[in-house]
């Protein structure tokens, strides 16, 4: 994405330009092993434009920023029914260190990372590039 930026309660917590806009779901079967891979993922998956234009760049390689909002409804399961379940969804004590270690290790990693408010109910504005949405996942297919 081109920028972004995130509110919660009418307050401005994080902008960003360039880079990456991550909505992450913390599953309940999740552990910290799973926050170190996705982190790794996140910074060096090779998304961004090189000088042919193709896909062939990491985050850190192009200089972007990594955007972090938790994202619980990611986990909704609407198979059934009319109303989704979040049973997969870590319960917030379980998720939120979860992704203070995302944040932490991206960092570690050498990005640049700005983050919503956990918990909170946020506004999101971005400018989606391409558009380009790719699905992560720590865990294999079932």
């Amino acid at each position: 994405m081109s920028r972004a930026a995130v509110r919660a309660d009418g307050e401005l917590v994080a902008e960003m330009g360039a880079g990456l806009l991550v909505l992450v779901g913390v599953a309940s079967a999740d552990d910290a092993g799973d926050a170190a891979h996705l982190a790794d993922k996140l910074v060096h998956l090779r998304i961004f434009p090189d000088e042919h234009g193709r896909m062939n760049l990491s985050l850190l390689e192009s200089g972007g920023t990594l955007g972090i909002v938790s994202q619980f409804t990611l986990l909704g399961d609407a198979r059934r029914g009319r109303r989704p379940s979040y049973a997969a969804a870590a319960r917030p004590e379980d998720a939120a260190p979860l992704l203070e270690a995302v944040i932490a290790a991206a960092r570690e990693a050498g990005a640049q990372v700005v983050a919503g408010r956990f918990g909170a109910t946020m506004e999101l504005e971005l400018v989606n590039t391409g558009p380009a949405t790719i699905l992560l996942d720590t865990r294999p297919p079932a």
